[in-house]
């Protein structure tokens, strides 16, 4: 079972669009603008991943609490796995822990550690897969997207596998990653899809998909 937490994000609910095309795949509890059942939910014997795709302090939702934090460092504490879906990198930003584990940071305004905050152009544009030889870059097919959010200048907090980039006028950047966790455990990055016409695109559904399907094997406990 994967736990999948979101926001509606400015109105554009990229998890509910991703949500609608993978629930007929996996066994997903999916919740919207609600963290308290977070807890609950990683207390599930069931749940092998927790997915999210939020960012606190938005949408009109609250920055979690003690037992919220209590219950995610549990999970990470146990090498258990996250899946980080477009600015989730800060879903918890106001945890120095969260902030210094989770691989590739979309950084917000009046960042706690001193950070110029990330930004994102919007324009179409192109994600491919990068020169690498993790194994999981394999299972990614490039593809492109109209106009959309671009997420670039995250902050790199800890070694990661860059699988998918794009290049801008800006520059080249990440857009799909993996890490490990000071605890063993792996984390999974994939940054594209903000708009909902971008979850009409079948290859990166594919791509999360195939991203999920690497953090529950066993490969994943290795913490590649």
């Amino acid at each position: 079972m994967i736990a999948f937490f979101a926001d509606n994000h400015f109105k554009a609910r990229p998890g509910y669009e991703l949500h609608q095309r993978l629930k007929d795949r996996y066994g997903i509890a999916f919740h919207e603008d609600e963290s308290g059942p977070l807890p609950e939910a990683l207390a599930d014997t069931r749940c092998e991943l927790l997915m999210l795709n939020w960012i606190s302090d938005t949408s009109g939702n609250a920055h979690p609490g003690a037992e919220t934090e209590a219950a995610v460092k549990a999970w990470v504490e146990a090498g258990k796995p996250l899946l980080l879906l477009h600015g989730a990198s800060a879903a918890f930003h106001a945890w120095d822990w969260w902030r210094a584990m989770v691989g590739l940071r979309w950084v917000r305004g009046g960042d706690p550690d001193g950070f110029a905050p990330s930004t994102h152009p919007v324009r179409p544009y192109s994600v491919r897969v990068s020169k690498t030889r993790h194994p999981l870059s394999k299972q990614l097919r490039d593809f492109d997207l109209p106009k959309d959010e671009i997420y670039i200048n995250l902050e790199q907090t800890c070694p990661v596998s860059v699988l998918m980039e794009t290049t801008t006028d800006e520059g080249t950047y990440p857009q799909a990653y993996i890490c490990a966790t000071p605890w063993g455990g792996t984390v999974g990055g994939f940054i594209p899809g903000h708009a909902p016409h971008a979850f009409e695109n079948t290859v990166l559904v594919g791509n999360v998909a195939a991203m999920i399907d690497y953090l529950v094997s066993a490969e994943a406990g290795k913490g590649q």
